[in-house]
């Protein structure tokens, strides 16, 4: 077990929302934070729109490839972050969960997407101070 926090994202294709968020986290943690994502029924490649939006950030997500979530994963995860996987995600006492309700950037446009990146990007930054905050007590 790592001694950092470890942070899972899952979302249904693991192919744009948890992945823009893990490479948020990566990236706002400067590796302070161990980050994994994963999806409950994971698609073939990432989402091309969301690899063209986070590169607007300067975050490359082109190398990522969509992972099936597994149980262990959730087991070994101190944060536990889901995007519209809803009950196929397993629950374990004592994990901190979030549901972060966020449009599915799936066939949309450049335009549409960014102000989900933008809120994701809001959510993870928050997340991260939460955590920083919570691991200085």
């Amino acid at each position: 077990m790592s001694d950092k926090p470890i942070v899972l994202f899952v979302c249904v294709h693991n192919a744009g929302r948890s992945q823009m968020a893990a490479g948020f986290m990566r990236t706002l943690s400067g590796g302070s934070v161990e980050v994994r994502s994963g999806g409950s029924e994971p698609g073939n490649q990432i989402n091309p729109m969301a690899i063209a939006v986070m590169a607007e950030e300067g975050i490359d997500i082109s190398q990522a490839v969509p992972q099936l979530m597994t149980t262990e994963q959730v087991r070994d995860s101190d944060v536990v972050i889901t995007m519209g996987c809803g009950d196929s995600c397993p629950v374990f006492p004592g994990k901190r969960y979030e549901d972060w309700e966020l449009t599915d950037p799936a066939g949309l446009s450049l335009d549409a997407v960014r102000p989900i990146r933008d809120e994701i990007k809001r959510r993870v930054t928050a997340l991260l101070e939460e955590i920083s905050a919570t691991r200085s007590e």
